[in-house]
């Protein structure tokens, strides 16, 4: 019972007895490359269908910038992602680097609140590629255990939706986790609905020649347990387009009107992909410059009421450059509070994801019309 915190030895039975005593690791980058080379040691939990957890590793040292690409960044540790589109970032650290105590948390923040911001769905998938290309993967083989039905694509406009929404997981990594530490991780579980945090202590033990035993405890798992839960209720399911007609049928007149001439102009002029969400949604890429840009989302959530159109500003400034977000913005209708959502994103370089209510845009068919017009000129290269 609780070898793991004692220090005593782990004895390993073969044709003698191997006594295996516990042993620091030398480095922090030994600590990191053995994470990312044996992800397994992290994957703990289940996927939101019950299936057993495997994270993907990303990228080793992801770059966070904190004003848009070209602006000074932090790197952080590993970045992994799961079958369900989630993003788990981590962070390593040895017991002997003070920072495991307080300043690695507010790193950590600092990593998750900048990477949801900068880190669209085709540098996510570029970086991923790189990777398995660097560890000699076959990238075919990594995505057909990574996927499930999904092309490329969709799974990685997924994962740039979850860190739109803020779901994803923080995981500090360390030989040992100071008491501090454990108590952040439960209060920050305790208040953050959509993020789970956890800290995981990595024991190593060192016998004779080879021999290596890794221990991972996790602390957080019993605060996660409730929300996570929650979540998984309606969190899992896959919606077709045939499912967002079927939900737009319950609608009123004028927002099923609404949504169907959106939708029937995506299916002339872009490509309408399928979302993994708890309500029907679907988001659709547009043709732009030669490439495929993920520019708007249509959620129909549970209360009618609240169905919404979702602007991808953070992949039209990574894919088009801030110019033609800034004119696709000038060109979207001032109704339901868009307008005053996208001086916000002006702000801040549009990098959000601004949202204006399908009842809005049904009231005023001028406005739906507006929308539309917005998206050609921006396929157009923002002219006209």
């Amino acid at each position: 019972m609780g070898i793991d915190m004692t220090g005593q030895p782990v004895f390993l039975l073969g044709e003698e007895l191997n006594a295996l005593e516990p042993a620091a690791f030398d480095t922090e980058v030994e600590f990191q490359d053995l994470l990312a080379r044996h992800p397994r040691i992290l994957d703990f939990g289940t996927l939101a269908d019950g299936r057993p957890l495997r994270l993907f590793l990303v990228a080793r040292e992801m770059k966070v910038p904190t004003e848009g690409e070209s602006a000074s960044a932090f790197w952080l540790d590993h970045l992994f992602v799961d079958a369900d589109g989630v993003p788990t970032l981590v962070e390593v650290k040895r017991a002997s680097d003070t920072r495991i105590r307080r300043e690695v948390v507010g790193q950590m923040l600092d990593y998750a609140a900048n990477g949801a911001r900068y880190w669209p769905a085709a540098l996510l998938q570029r970086t991923f590629e790189e990777t398995c290309a660097d560890d000699g993967a076959a990238i075919s083989d990594v995505y057909g255990e990574l996927l499930d039905g999904q092309s490329p694509d969709e799974f990685w406009a997924t994962v740039e939706e979850r860190l739109g929404a803020g779901r994803m997981r923080l995981l500090f990594v360390a030989d040992r986790v100071p008491m501090e530490l454990r108590a952040v991780v439960e209060f920050l579980n305790r208040q953050m609905r959509q993020v789970d945090v956890y800290a995981v202590e990595l024991t190593q033990y060192r016998g004779r020649g080879d021999h290596r035993v890794l221990v991972p405890r996790v602390h957080g798992e019993v605060a996660t347990a409730a929300k996570t839960r929650s979540r998984s209720a309606g969190a899992g399911q896959k919606w077709t387009r045939a499912d967002v007609d079927a939900a737009l049928g319950s609608r009123s007149s004028e927002d099923r009107q609404a949504g169907l001439t959106l939708l029937e102009h995506a299916d002339a002029l872009g490509r309408p992909v399928a979302n993994k969400a708890a309500y029907p949604s679907i988001s659709v890429y547009f043709p732009a410059t030669g490439k495929q840009v993920p520019v708007w989302t249509l959620s129909l959530r549970d209360s009618p009421g609240k169905d919404d159109l979702a602007f991808s500003f953070q992949s039209i400034t990574h894919h088009l450059g801030r110019d033609a977000a800034s004119a696709f913005a000038d060109a979207l209708p001032d109704v339901g509070g868009l307008g005053q959502k996208l001086a916000v994103q002006r702000e801040k370089g549009f990098t959000g994801w601004p949202s204006v209510p399908l009842s809005a845009l049904s009231a005023q068919p001028e406005a739906l019309r507006q929308v539309c017009a917005a998206v050609e000129r921006l396929m157009d290269g923002g002219e006209g």
